[in-house]
């Protein structure tokens, strides 16, 4: 292959800057009450059942599990997954590289998400010296103890200028298990010909170790998958595979799938076939979850959905 022409970050154009990243509040007065008055029907329905859900697992110390699709990072949300690491109501995220990808980037340069209309007619996009230096050079480290630890200890390493808004750094800090499960020829840093694809492979393999640990403690929990319509349903479906086989994971679970469409993959893997209850909201990621943060902080008693009601 010929040597690419790779640029600083500097030169590039982003879409989303931190200064448009949610913001994390207190309780506000009245929206248990208001949360509450919601149909008890179709997506409401669900909504409130896994809020409740959510809080009940956690009440009595169980498991849960939240995979993450990039664009929920790219869509401002980091701030509110951070402060429900915090409070110890996620036990394990998930993801796949193009969210190491943006997560180092907003935590290095408070800005990411280029244009990729405006920079794929001239072979830019994709091409950032620091992105390739940052992710493709911590992983030797990540061959030993996974990529997801390896991402956010470097960050914190570095002390990069937006750390505190990294999901991966304060994982990191706080203890939470976090994994990265790379698809190859899928993101950016695999365009670097400084790539060792042997050191990328090792690490995203140690992770998936990690998150079939993970699934063998999700009986009586919760698995939420938010905006990954293949890839993350897709490891999974295999992490609980693993479980099984091995006798630590039953039926008794709840499985939930946000994203903005119904997909197959989610639908299947994630909602219909692994679990006792399947929940599906469709909605875009920028509101629902701060619906469901603010949920959570707050005093709610939904009913639970009744079991494989997956619409």
């Amino acid at each position: 292959m010929e040597k690419p022409t790779i640029r600083p970050l500097s030169e590039r154009k982003n879409k989303v800057q931190i200064g448009d990243f949610a913001r994390v509040l207190p309780p506000v007065a009245g929206f248990g009450e208001w949360f509450d008055s919601l149909p008890d029907i179709l997506g409401a329905k669900d909504l409130k059942a896994l809020v409740a859900t959510w809080k009940e697992v956690k009440a009595r110390g169980g498991f849960v599990g939240v995979a993450l699709g990039a664009h929920v990072v790219k869509t401002g949300l980091s701030p509110l997954l951070i402060d429900l690491m915090r409070r110890g109501l996620i036990d394990h995220v998930a993801t796949n590289g193009a969210t190491a990808i943006h997560d180092y980037e907003f935590a290095l340069q408070g800005a990411s998400s280029e244009d990729v209309g405006e920079n794929l007619p001239n072979g830019t996009f994709g091409f950032w010296r620091e992105t390739f230096d940052g992710l493709n050079g911590l992983l030797g480290e990540g061959a030993k103890v996974g990529f997801g630890s390896a991402v956010g200890q470097a960050i914190l390493d570095k002390d990069l200028p937006h750390k505190e808004l990294s999901i991966f750094a304060e994982a990191q800090r706080l203890g939470v298990t976090i994994t990265v499960h790379v698809a190859f020829g899928c993101d950016i840093v695999h365009l670097d010909p400084d790539l060792d694809a042997g050191l990328l492979g090792r690490a995203t393999h140690v992770d998936f170790g990690k998150i079939c640990e993970s699934v063998c403690q999700l009986e009586q929990g919760l698995w939420v998958n938010i905006g990954s319509a293949v890839l993350m349903p897709e490891v999974f479906l295999k992490a609980v595979s693993y479980a099984r086989n091995v006798g630590r994971l039953g039926q008794e679970f709840t499985t939930a799938n946000l994203d903005m469409i119904r997909q197959y993959r989610a639908m299947t893997n994630v909602v219909g076939r692994p679990s006792s209850v399947g929940l599906n909201i469709v909605g875009q990621h920028e509101i629902l979850l701060p619906l469901i943060h603010q949920a959570l902080l707050v005093d709610s008693s939904p009913p639970h959905a009744s079991k494989k009601e997956t619409r």
